[in-house]
């Protein structure tokens, strides 16, 4: 498939072909076979490259509205193959899509600006995620997806799992449940070569030590976190699920659009004000969402789905977040940082919005318009905010592949 050419993100069909075609190419070597299925009756496969006993398992399309990884897993499942010694004493594994279900819903698989991504966005509420679910439901109401995830990490046992991941825009991060010295090298190397910015203040990571720019490592279970309203703790996420075999689980973020305003790590002049303010302003925009779904939903045909249990899943993450930005002094004063926060207080509301049109227009509503007006307006003033520009799928892919094959080659020399 020409995916990059096409600077288009394949859909979980096209993953699956393209790992049914490497099957064929490569018998005996790779082997795919279905691992679980979703709540919604999808299958969900694993594609396997060699048989040394240790192991590397790398996890795609946990986040619908994340797809890189996909495009970097069949980039990678092939270099895998191609390179006997990338499997010479490792196996790799290839969790096509930790959500096709979610995947389903996305529908901006080639997105040429912010609105149009918006547009087709979809982001499951936390409960329904699989990789988060266990950090906010109980082991017995586990999503078959969480619990597919679970038997594989079961069965491979890796030294390290990857999990892809992506952000719409700023940088590139890495999150790591155990530290990997010597990854940080290689990682801002690469970032540098396609300048794509490392985002060294990631409010994702707030609080966290960081082993090198944009390496965060993961304070231990049970350490204060930066936002404690927020109810999904990665600390109890299916990343910690490696650990039970001497694992570890690497999160590799890469933007779609970068801005190079998150990688400044000179102090904020005055970054409790500047909290302040981005609370207010979060809680504003929320408002004017909420302000839409309580006039429209009345007429919105029951019962609720999936899009609309996500927006009211995030307008329901704002009071409490706004409260954490305002509570004592910043976790970074960076310019990095508040401006990570900025990104971050302008997607949330942002995101309800583009879910909640969605299924306004679906229902033919006459408030969809009022709605269409604040995506395209929020859309716009987010690119325009961070100066957005594009940064070329191969270059995604490029990227994020080099930091999983590092992360692999430095996790396998610190458990020797």
């Amino acid at each position: 498939m020409r995916l990059l050419s096409e600077q288009r993100y394949p859909t979980v069909r096209e993953l699956f072909s393209s790992a049914r075609t490497l099957v064929t190419d490569r018998p005996g070597l790779c082997v795919l076979r279905q691992v679980g299925v979703s709540r919604g009756g999808r299958p969900l496969h694993l594609l396997s490259v060699g048989g040394a006993a240790r192991a590397v398992l790398v996890v795609a399309g946990a986040h619908a509205n994340e797809p890189v990884g996909g495009s970097t897993l069949l980039s990678l499942a092939r270099r895998v193959a191609e390179e006997p010694g990338l499997r010479a004493d490792t196996s790799w594994h290839f969790l096509l899509c930790a959500d096709p279900d979610g995947a389903g819903l996305y529908a901006a698989p080639a997105p040429r600006t912010l609105l149009d991504y918006h547009l087709g966005f979809f982001r499951p509420a936390g409960p329904e995620q699989p990789e988060w679910a266990p950090s906010v439901l109980p082991p017995d109401r586990l999503p078959p997806e969480t619990r597919a995830l679970l038997r594989v990490i079961d069965e491979v046992r890796p030294y390290l799992q990857v999990t892809l991941h992506g952000t719409d825009l700023g940088g590139s991060w890495v999150q790591l449940t155990k530290d990997v010295p010597g990854l940080a090298e290689p990682f801002a190397k690469s970032a540098a070569e396609l300048h794509i910015p490392v985002e060294t203040g990631a409010s994702d990571a707030a609080g966290w030590p960081a082993s090198g720019p944009g390496v965060h490592v993961m304070p231990a279970p049970g350490l204060d976190t930066a936002f404690p309203s927020m109810p999904d703790d990665a600390r109890h996420s299916t990343w910690y699920h490696a650990h039970r075999y001497g694992g570890l689980t690497a999160v590799v973020e890469v933007p779609m659009w970068a801005s190079d305003l998150v990688d400044d790590p000179a102090p904020h002049p005055s970054p409790a004000a500047a909290m302040r303010r981005l609370a207010r302003r979060l809680l504003s925009d929320a408002r004017e969402v909420e302000s839409v779904l309580a006039e429209a939903l009345p007429r919105l045909p029951a019962p609720e789905g999936p899009l609309l249990r996500a927006a009211r899943w995030a307008l329901e993450l704002v009071p409490g977040l706004a409260g954490d930005w305002v509570q004592g002094p910043p976790a970074d004063p960076s310019m990095a940082y508040v401006g990570s926060v900025d990104a971050f207080g302008r997607r949330l509301p942002l995101r309800a919005a583009a879910m909640l049109l969605r299924v306004l227009r679906e229902a033919d509503d006459r408030a969809a318009p009022r709605l269409e007006r604040l995506v395209t307006d929020w859309s716009e003033a987010f690119a325009e905010r961070f100066r957005a520009r594009w940064v070329p799928l191969e270059h995604q892919v490029e990227h994020q592949s080099r930091t999983v094959l590092a992360a692999a080659r430095h996790a396998r020399e610190q458990a020797v």
